[in-house]
């Protein structure tokens, strides 16, 4: 009752769009949600899915970012109001426990087409409340690595772009763009790269305002830039950081996040003080219209695979240029040629490599770069699959502790004979939950 009689007082401030913005001249739309729907239904499970409680599954508490509301998938919290938007509203229930929603896109591939351009963009009014009963709101609409997904700890190296972020009801826009070490690091970590400006016209938190990301690989260096409205007002260059680091943050696919947080780092950092507080009002929404990418130019959609795909099973295949994965991180290596590797690997992740051509001749050996710092009696199997992950391995062999997790070892195995084109797959098993393999490259052999 009292959640339901906070909404009623909701200022409803906006105007609506029916659906998502036709693409301007030479962009095409990779995939987009515009929120139409029924009122009080949560939005579409097959775009989406609802990040419940204080963390993943065995990852950072409070989300990693010290906010306190616990996030459902409750249509007070989360859902579509019948005109076109998402509603994602935090309450404070009568014991003053806050509750908001966080959901995040099912489709991890959103990627700059090689020798292209990827744009993510959303139409966000902000929660329409500003100075005391402001404090603590945190709405945000930004990206995470793909690896990061079922990982959880390999924060900030598979990257993180803030297309959008506001703090305390403040009327600014903050990009930001997390990458490399933390703490510190090239990306001045646990802060960010980040640039912040007032809204165009109306106020963040009175009206509507296009939020917009651009990760453009026909420049080089490759360029990351953020727009409110169409006026830009942060980018990061590639020659701005190492190129590991580079390379690590888009190897890779990344997904999308909505959500409006309550307290933590970031609103705690700029109040001076921690919040929310008594004077913090409950049940002001952030209004989403519609969330849409689109791509331009390259050779394709931002699903295309890295380089590497398609070799010859004979040349060094870098572990990071999968054109599939599942629990798997990619870091700098400390290799000899330097580099990424594959790191975080544990029992049931996996790689995927398409199309690899191993000649009319058999191939019958595998050999990999590895590294591993696991702990004592910690041990696992790599294992060489063809076609598909359930069929049965073709070679393996064991690894155990290397001496350190950059303390690197050229392993040999022999395979049953191999010959024409086939996606390979590495798969990772072990007795144990621990990690227990960093992979550099591999090939194979005759």
């Amino acid at each position: 009752m009292a959640a339901a009689a906070v909404l009623v007082l909701t200022p409803l401030t906006y105007t609506a769009e029916a659906s998502v913005p036709p693409p301007d001249s030479g962009w095409t739309q990779v995939w987009a949600d515009d929120f139409n729907g029924s009122s009080g239904t949560l939005p579409s499970s097959s775009n989406w899915i609802f990040d419940i409680g204080h963390s993943y599954p065995g990852g950072p508490w409070n989300w990693g970012t010290g906010e306190i509301a616990a996030h459902t998938n409750n249509p007070a919290n989360v859902s579509v109001d019948g005109g076109g938007n998402l509603r994602i509203t935090p309450l404070r229930d009568s014991s003053g426990n806050w509750t908001s929603a966080r959901i995040e896109t099912q489709r991890t591939d959103f990627q700059a087409p090689s020798g292209g351009v990827l744009r993510i963009e959303s139409r966000i009014q902000m929660p329409n409340v500003t100075g005391n009963e402001a404090l603590g709101y945190w709405p945000a609409f930004w990206a995470l690595g793909a690896p990061f997904r079922g990982n959880y700890w390999n924060w900030p190296g598979i990257g993180e772009f803030d297309i959008m972020e506001n703090v305390n009801g403040i009327n600014s826009v903050w990009g930001v763009l997390h990458c490399g070490v933390a703490p510190g690091g090239p990306c001045n970590e646990n802060n960010g790269i980040g640039a912040s400006r007032a809204c165009p016209g109306s106020t963040c938190q009175s009206g509507f305002h296009t939020y917009r990301f651009e990760w453009d690989r026909s420049v080089s260096p490759n360029q990351l830039r953020w727009y409110v409205d169409g006026q830009q007002f942060h980018s990061v260059s590639q020659g701005q950081l190492p190129a590991d680091t580079w390379n690590q943050m888009t190897s890779h696919g990344y997904f999308i996040i909505l959500n409006v947080a309550m307290g933590g780092a970031f609103p705690d950092g700029v109040a001076g003080f921690a919040t929310p507080t008594a004077s913090t009002v409950s049940g002001r929404p952030m209004l989403v219209d519609y969330v849409a990418v689109w791509s331009r130019g390259g050779g394709g959609g931002p699903t295309d695979p890295p380089p590497g795909d398609g070799g010859s099973a004979y040349d060094r295949i870098e572990a990071e240029s999968f054109n599939g994965q599942s629990g798997l991180s990619v870091e700098g290596t400390a290799d000899t040629g330097g580099g990424s590797h594959v790191g975080y690997v544990g029992n049931g992740d996996w790689a995927r490599y398409d199309d690899i051509d191993f000649g009319s001749s058999a191939a019958r050996q595998f050999v990999a770069r590895v590294a591993s710092g696991a702990a004592g009696g910690v041990s696992g199997l790599i294992e060489v699959r063809l076609d598909s992950r359930s069929n049965a391995p073709i070679g393996s062999f064991a690894v155990g502790n290397t001496g350190g997790w950059n303390s690197w070892r050229t392993i040999p195995a022999n395979i049953s004979g191999v010959t024409g084109v086939h996606d390979v797959f590495l798969t990772f098993s072990s007795g144990q939950p621990a990690d227990f393999v960093n992979v550099n490259w591999f090939n194979f052999g005759r």
